[in-house]
């Protein structure tokens, strides 16, 4: 694939005699850094906008209850196309819509490795815990062509800086050798998301990412080459992936394939992400629009009803396939603020012994210990 043929031009510029390239698209925006933008073949209906990065750390705002203090985001939108992905509004703030142009205008930090390398070289880097993989995909398909994650877990490594990634991507898989290596170096955390089984609705709520039986398959690789393997099992979603049969499948093929940790939760929608989702819903499952509306209100969560009934339902699954004593589990107490299930993180994806709750987790299991509980008629 000659890559290169395929570059759009920038604004203003007129492109070379016999170029493949089509004419000047409106989502070549002046993006800052832009290098040139490049649409191929190979990734039909996807431009790719490769800019130069003038910093690559990001700070988590002051007050985050993530467990980790910084993070890096070589790519900018995903290719994945998940159709709940909550980074969407993101995307609103390089004037792209949260929508078609989160799945379709991906920005490709092209010099992210050599950046993060002068920046983590500084006298001031404390060597505080990177995660990769926070808001869009680091493994998303073009990683195949732009190869900027084996630079940066270099970088990180080399500094002595903890890391963790999080993803969908089996691409991941290219990288095991040099995160043994990483690991030998620095505290390392791995996550698989993978919230279904069920490979047809995999299929048509995540369009873009490798199937569940593909990603069940690379826990069992990371597990196999004895790196850490958590899984975050989010979001469940209401009446079309939270069915005990459901939910029996999903944590046993985890157990099956060695995770180390999982927690779950139920749909996350935050504004961006829940019109695009909604839009989904009333398409796809019409006879569910009015059911979502009402479960999710006007807000970004589930009723608290729901999220009891949930809670108790994954406990139960949870201890049934071997994982009492993970840390992990997103609704730990629903009398706390729902924001909190953004914190959980599962044993093995974060640097260190475990994810925070554990023991929270583990005082809040025995009482949801019972099976056929039936999902509540909730409206």
């Amino acid at each position: 694939m000659r890559w290169d043929a395929q570059a759009l031009r920038p604004s203003g510029e007129t492109p070379p005699a016999g170029s493949a390239a089509g004419p000047a698209s409106p989502a070549l925006l002046p993006l800052a850094g832009l290098v040139r933008s490049v649409s191929t073949p190979e990734f039909a209906g996807v431009t790719f906008h490769e800019v130069t990065a003038k910093s690559v750390l990001n700070k988590v705002a002051a007050g985050s209850r993530m467990p980790f203090e910084w993070t890096v985001n070589p790519y900018r939108g995903c290719s994945h196309a998940c159709v709940y992905c909550f980074a969407r509004k993101s995307h609103t703030y390089l004037d792209f819509d949260a929508g078609l142009d989160f799945d379709s205008q991906v920005v490709v930090k092209i010099n992210a490795a050599e950046v993060l390398r002068k920046e983590l070289a500084k006298p001031s880097w404390q060597r505080h815990h990177v995660a990769l993989g926070t808001n869009t995909d680091p493994y998303q398909r073009a990683e195949g062509r732009y190869q900027l994650m084996p630079g940066i877990i270099g970088a990180l490594a080399d500094s002595g800086t903890p890391l963790s990634i999080l993803t969908k991507g089996t691409l991941l898989a290219r990288d095991i050798p040099l995160l043994k290596h990483a690991a030998a170096q620095v505290p390392v955390g791995v996550g698989i998301s993978l919230a279904m089984t069920d490979e047809r609705l995999a299929e048509a709520v995540e369009p873009g990412t490798p199937g569940p039986r593909a990603r069940l398959k690379l826990v069992s690789r990371l597990r196999d080459a004895g790196l850490p393997c958590g899984v975050m099992a989010m979001p469940i979603l209401p009446w079309l992936s939270d069915s005990d049969e459901a939910l029996d499948s999903l944590f046993g093929s985890l157990a099956a394939a060695g995770a180390t940790g999982v927690t779950a939760g139920a749909l996350y929608l935050k504004p961006g992400t829940r019109e695009w989702f909604m839009q989904w819903i009333a398409r796809e499952h019409p006879q569910l629009a009015g059911k979502y509306r009402r479960l999710y209100g006007g807000g970004s969560y589930a009723s608290k009803e729901y999220r009891a009934w949930l809670a108790g339902r994954i406990r139960y699954f949870k201890s049934r396939h071997g994982f009492l004593g993970s840390s992990g589990f997103s609704h730990r107490d629903l009398n706390d603020d729902p924001r909190e299930e953004e914190a959980q993180y599962p044993a093995g994806s974060i640097p260190g012994p475990a994810a925070p709750g554990a023991a929270a987790y583990r005082a809040g299991v025995t009482a949801s210990l019972t099976a056929g509980t039936a999902q509540p008629t909730l409206f």
